[in-house]
């Protein structure tokens, strides 16, 4: 019993600091999604043109209507985040658009963001990658100053699957449950404000 009056009390103790978790992840997601939205409005035409050719893009219909979407609800989403304003509204869009990218981008490349052919959820594509960045490290050896290449950190391959796109849907998922947060959302202020909570 002394054990279950403990647990009630730290849950109790916790609940006043719960906010934090929402504003950890909107503060995390923000600048991702807002870094995307900016790069997608600032080449739109290279954007739309991507997102439009079946051969060497994702084939999407009306590929103009489709960049203001998803550019929109990232970075414009992304400040609301930030603010914490609208946020279970504006995580829908986003998870929609994580959605889409998750399956029409990097579904192809398996799980992995980046390649690591040691992991048990490495495909062909990722082992095979070993090489390619071993022979990429033997010429920047040779060719290059390899020492000031790698001083910033190790060189990877990018294998873009779908490892962060499957993470920040179920980031935003979370914030469409859990709202804002308490005393850290503009939307936890106008909720108390309106009483409805």
């Amino acid at each position: 019993m002394q054990l279950i009056q403990f647990y009630k009390s730290f849950l109790n103790g916790i609940k006043h600091i719960d906010g934090v978790v929402a504003l950890g992840l909107r503060l995390y997601l923000a600048p991702v999604l807002i870094q995307a939205g900016y790069n997608k409005l600032s080449h739109f035409s290279d954007t739309a043109a991507w997102f439009g050719n079946a051969e060497w893009g994702l084939g999407l219909p009306l590929p103009e209507l489709m960049v203001v979407l998803a550019a929109g609800s990232e970075f414009f989403g992304g400040i609301l985040l930030i603010l914490g304003l609208g946020t279970r509204l504006i995580s829908i869009p986003l998870m929609f658009t994580m959605l889409v990218a998750a399956f029409a981008v990097h579904w192809d490349n398996g799980w992995l963001a980046i390649a690591d052919p040691s992991s048990w959820l490495a495909n062909e594509q990722v082992i095979a990658s070993a090489d390619k960045l071993q022979a990429a490290k033997s010429l920047l050896q040779e060719y290059g100053n390899y020492d000031w290449l790698t001083s910033s950190g190790n060189l990877v391959v990018l294998n873009n699957g779908v490892e962060f796109a499957i993470t920040y849907l179920l980031m935003l998922f979370a914030l469409v449950i859990i709202g804002g947060g308490r005393y850290t959302s503009v939307d936890y202020y106008i909720a108390k404000r309106n009483r409805l909570l």
